[in-house]
């Protein structure tokens, strides 16, 4: 029986404000093995947790990321957004999944400075399309990684090769036992998301995935135990 890891989605976001230290530790708090978190860039290249290009949705200010400071973001969340430095130096065991939404090769080599310096490499993995994880993977030839796939055509082998991922990182409507089992027979494990119900939870395991990214952290750590995974 394989282990199943818990993946709290931006951390514990149906309980606290997605993205922030609060979350993350919610989501540790109540089973989650690994927490995903969005990773962006301000304008003076500091990396900060946010999933949005900008604070519209969350934050109420419409204004983008990439064109305020580190310090002018702090002012305007009232120092709610964390640095990615402030979390990687959050203690605990878990790891975090770092999210980077549209990073360029600039700013993946931003994180990755920042991850090493931090002496936070062994409790971290990186998430996003095949751009950002090329990028990555030049960066640090040993990160790893899991490629986020949004089809079912399969990743071309000179892609997988490139990349080298440990997992791939489907939306979990598109997961399915004969997908898991030809991914395990190419030694690639699978992860799932976003998946908030124990009726969807369920039929993930049932189909043998490795991972499964939630915002319901709590119910997920249920439904695995009763699993026996």
């Amino acid at each position: 029986m394989r282990t199943l890891t818990a993946v709290g989605h931006r951390g514990d976001p149906y309980r606290v404000r997605e993205n922030t230290l609060p979350s993350i530790r919610s989501a540790f708090a109540r089973g989650a093995d690994a927490v995903e978190v969005d990773v962006r860039l301000t304008r003076d290249g500091v990396p900060v947790l946010l999933h949005d290009e900008s604070l519209q949705r969350l934050w109420n200010h419409d204004v983008r990321l990439d064109e305020i400071s580190a310090a002018q973001l702090k002012e305007l969340t009232h120092g709610a957004v964390p640095t990615l430095r402030d979390a990687l130096m959050e203690p605990g065991d878990g790891r975090l999944m770092l999210d980077l939404p549209g990073a360029t090769p600039e700013a993946v080599g931003t994180v990755v400075g920042l991850v090493r310096e931090c002496g936070a490499r062994e409790r971290t993995f990186y998430c996003a399309g095949p751009g950002s994880m090329l990028a990555l993977r030049a960066a640090d030839p040993g990160a790893e990684i899991a490629l986020t796939w949004t089809t079912l055509s399969p990743p071309r082998r000179v892609l997988i090769d490139a990349v080298a991922p440990r997992w791939l990182n489907y939306r979990f409507g598109l997961v399915s036992r004969e997908l898991v089992d030809a991914l395990h027979r190419d030694g690639l494990l699978v992860s799932a998301w976003t998946a908030d119900t124990r009726r969807t939870m369920k039929g993930l395991m049932a189909a043998g995935v490795d991972a499964i990214t939630t915002n319901r952290v709590d119910a997920l750590t249920a439904v695995r135990a009763g699993f026996g995974r």
